[in-house]
């Protein structure tokens, strides 16, 4: 019979000298939860063991697990991960990353007092917007501009302000899932507006919002469709001609663009997205797009157009609930300021990832794989280290169906270790993230971020060690 009455109470632990730091360092609480949970695997060891431990051995060994545990919640569970998928825009790892310039701003602004709702000229309460609203003017063209905390909330808050309660027609083919199952017609249900779809799934004509327009129709609606295209047998209306039937009936023409992009990028043969400044300058009166995806800065919605149909969202109440805090204010300028006055194109992690070069690309994997080779020499799982071509892909809804071409190192392994090797990574801190390509490992070099190269040569090594037999590591016996 497993003996578990060796097992000290919680309060024994408790009130033991060597427990007195850790309960100065941390929470009771905390510590009480941690002790339990150490508590329990220590029985649940034992029960699978069948081992006979003394008190004293089983109080050393909760203990030494109370230690992993608390060190373990006090890291947290946001983390880096290394992005070798090529997924430029990666919904699942946060999207784009900063600007250098953009978490300067946020570090200085975090850490110290600010003028986030203070004019420092008139000493007088200032408004959050001031501090980006002249940057969006003057780099779309726009007469006022407004940001809320994503672009479902920038929709939401545009149609509960314009239209709530009355009528917006859109066409049944731009009637998209936004993602994680958040759609168009429920964000318009949402607002109070009623939903009236014109057309069909693959052809509308401008005839058909024409014809729909009644006295009580607030509101005409255009989403670009970022995330998927429709082709063959199709008629879409141009959001020109949207524009044009708006101006003749006096409705207002809200542009939902989804991925909102500043700079021109058909030089790098990304030409179907159209920029936030052709969009105004069509004549939209209310475009909505996002901060974290084309524009390459933090999670936000951004709301651009005529300055009266701002000014009713600003006064809408919902605007509190949905507005953003001084750290995104900080690096959505510091995002801005860029397209202002610095090198862009370089400066935007997510748009020196879209320009790079094929050349660039290549020379980054070749330097990659020969650090790989001399780092894995002497692992006998890997069987090839190998540069390829790779088709890259953009993320977050944009481009669906465009393939970047690009440059990436593959790893075969012997038997059946890929699962193996990539779980390994996964559960490292930075965690590493690959493709899988004909049952071998792939790293794209597009996605890979400053320091990232070294890193993961070294994590790679590590978990490949982790995976070989005791006789067969480095400086072993083969």
């Amino acid at each position: 019979m497993i003996n578990l009455r060796n097992i000290p109470a919680i309060d024994e632990v408790l009130a033991l000298p060597m427990m007195r730091d850790i309960l100065k360092q941390y929470n009771r609480d905390f510590i009480i939860s941690n002790l339990r949970q150490a508590v329990e695997d220590c029985r649940h060891e034992i029960r699978l063991t069948g081992g006979e431990f003394k008190k004293e051995e089983l109080t050393l060994k909760i203990i030494d697990r109370l230690e992993i545990l608390i060190k373990t919640s006090c890291r947290g569970t946001l983390q880096k991960v290394i992005n070798g998928t090529g997924v430029v825009l990666h919904t699942n790892l946060g999207r784009a990353p900063l600007g250098d310039r953009a978490l300067e701003y946020v570090n200085d602004i975090g850490k110290n007092y600010n003028n986030l709702e203070f004019d420092l000229e008139n000493g007088e309460r200032g408004s959050r917007y001031q501090h980006v609203e002249e940057l969006l003017i003057t780099l779309t063209g726009a007469e006022a501009g407004l940001v809320v905390n994503n672009n479902a909330a920038a929709v939401l808050l545009g149609l509960t302000s314009i239209a709530q309660a009355k009528e917006v027609i859109v066409s049944r083919g731009q009637l998209v899932e936004i993602g994680g199952a958040f759609r168009i017609p429920e964000v318009m249900k949402q607002s109070g507006a009623r939903l009236v779809e014109v057309g069909t799934t693959n052809k509308t004509y401008i005839s058909d919002y024409a014809q729909a327009i009644t006295e009580n129709t607030a509101l005409l609606f255009y989403a670009h469709t970022s995330n998927y295209k429709i082709v063959g047998f199709t008629e879409e209306v141009m959001l020109a001609e949207l524009v044009k039937l708006g101006q003749d009936m006096k409705i207002p023409v809200m542009h939902d663009l989804g991925s909102g992009i500043l700079a021109n990028m058909g030089e790098w043969g990304l030409k179907d997205e159209p920029t936030v400044r052709e969009s105004v300058k069509s004549g939209a009166d209310i475009i909505t797009f996002s901060g974290d995806k084309l524009l390459g800065g933090p999670q936000a919605g951004i709301i651009v157009g005529q300055e009266r149909y701002i000014s009713l969202m600003k006064k809408n109440q919902l605007t509190r609930a949905l507005r953003v805090d001084k750290l995104i204010i900080a690096a959505l300028e510091g995002t801005l300021l860029e397209y202002l006055s610095g090198d862009y194109l370089h400066d935007i992690p997510v748009l020196k990832m879209l320009t790079s070069s094929l050349e660039h690309l290549h020379e980054q994997a070749e330097r990659l794989k020969n650090d790989l080779d001399a780092r894995l020499g002497d692992i006998s799982a890997v069987e090839e280290i190998r540069v390829i071509k790779t088709e890259d892909m953009i993320g977050g809804g944009a481009y669906p169906t465009y393939k970047l071409p690009g440059y990436g190192v593959q790893i075969a392994l012997a038997g059946k270790q890929l699962e193996t090797l990539s779980k390994q990574l996964r559960g490292m801190n930075p965690a590493l993230l690959t493709r899988k390509q004909e049952n071998k490992m792939l790293i794209s070099v597009r996605t890979l971020l400053a320091g990232d190269d070294a890193l993961l040569v070294e994590m790679v090594y590590k978990a490949l060690q982790n995976m070989e037999p005791e006789g067969n590591q480095p400086g072993g016996k083969k």
